[in-house]
């Protein structure tokens, strides 16, 4: 009795441990929001900077660029993104698909562009309901004409429809890791044309082509995941730009102008402090009275030795070989000759007769003036 007692209390601690393991797996959270790992700027100005739509799904799938970071289905890969067109009288639905299986996509967003009465155009970027939220939208105006509108009302216009599916895709295109969420934002801000202004709206004017356009929509990780819509990730938002709005950008904004202005503090005296060091000259000026006096003497010192050999230089009884030349001494003799009539300096040019020959023409002419 005692062994089946042990034997059952054994058996419900490991059946209890293994209940506890399978609630743990099941409580574990999931990814990320999916909505930040495709930014819809980046994708209005790529589309604004095409030639034509298959341009456009080249550039949006680039491996160098990596405009996208969606990984739809897990397989720690970004998705391959597809562009299909719709067209209804003077409206152009560009659908972006991302392809997560065999035969299966995701709508991930339109790009809708409409021709008015008066020739003019409007474009809209609206993000897939699923993946942003209702009327998450964005109105790029463009600084010149895209030439992608060229071809859009040309004669005999066919619609764009990609021939790429999963596992058979272009030949530049490889796969890539995606990148995690913050350094994918750091990475995105390159790709958006500046230039370029992206105006966030709520109101969708293309709302008939979309409705016609609606029961055509694919939705394929939509039907494998029902509750990862973006209402049910995010309770209480109804779009990707309220999800944003109240995340903590505040504490960012203040931030940045304290960065900005450490480094402004720090440079000041160190602009201050190699002028005062490397330049002498301005050591006597009057601000540098906060130096110590013991320096000023030091710093004066050679100023009056400097000259002072300037006055040495000008008495004629230099040991120096300057005597030797010619030219220098000639007039110092004209200038001395009538102080040696009471000085007894004569002996002096007997001196010079015997070192240089050239100046027996001195005594002749001192002769004269005696």
């Amino acid at each position: 009795m005692k062994a089946n007692l042990i034997f059952a209390t054994v058996l419900g601690i490991f059946s209890f441990n293994s209940l506890s393991a399978q609630d743990r797996t099941i409580v574990n959270a999931t990814s990320s929001e999916v909505s930040d790992n495709l930014d819809l700027r980046a994708v209005a100005s790529i589309f604004g900077d095409a030639l034509n739509l298959e341009d456009f799904e080249n550039k949006i799938n680039d491996p160098k660029s990596q405009i996208s970071n969606l990984d739809l289905n897990n397989d720690n890969q970004v998705d391959y993104l597809r562009v299909i067109e719709s067209v209804e009288n003077n409206v152009h639905l560009v659908v972006v698909q991302s392809v997560i299986g065999d035969e299966v996509y995701q709508d991930v967003a339109t790009i809708e562009v409409e021709k008015d009465i008066n020739n003019n155009i409007q474009i809209q970027v609206v993000g897939d309901v699923y993946m942003y939220g209702t009327n998450y939208i964005y109105e790029p105006v463009y600084v010149t004409r895209p030439v992608i509108y060229n071809y859009f009302w040309s004669t005999n216009y066919v619609p764009y429809y990609s021939i790429w599916r999963w596992r058979h895709y272009p030949v530049y295109y490889t796969y890539w890791t995606p990148f995690p969420v913050f350094k994918y934002r750091n990475h995105i801000g390159l790709f958006i044309n500046s230039n370029h202004h992206y105006n966030y709206v709520t109101t969708r004017r293309c709302q008939v082509a979309y409705n016609n356009y609606y029961g055509r929509r694919s939705n394929g990780y939509e039907i494998n995941y029902p509750n990862r819509s973006f209402q049910t990730r995010n309770v209480g938002y109804t779009n990707r730009a309220e999800l944003e709005q109240s995340r903590p950008q505040r504490n960012l904004e203040n931030r940045t102008p304290r960065l900005e202005t450490t480094p402004r503090n720090t440079n000041s005296p160190r602009e201050i402090s190699p002028r005062n060091n490397s330049n002498p000259r301005n050591n006597s000026q009057p601000e540098l009275n906060t130096t110590p006096r013991k320096v000023e003497p030091r710093k004066v010192e050679p100023r009056n030795q400097t000259v002072s050999p300037r006055n040495n230089s000008q008495p004629e009884l230099n040991p120096t070989p300057r005597k030797g030349e010619p030219r220098k001494v000639e007039p110092r003799n004209q200038t001395v000759s009538p102080r040696q009539s009471n000085t007894p300096r004569s002996v002096n040019p007997t001196k010079v007769e015997q070192s240089t020959p050239n100046r027996k023409r001195s005594t002749t002419r001192n002769q004269f003036f005696f």
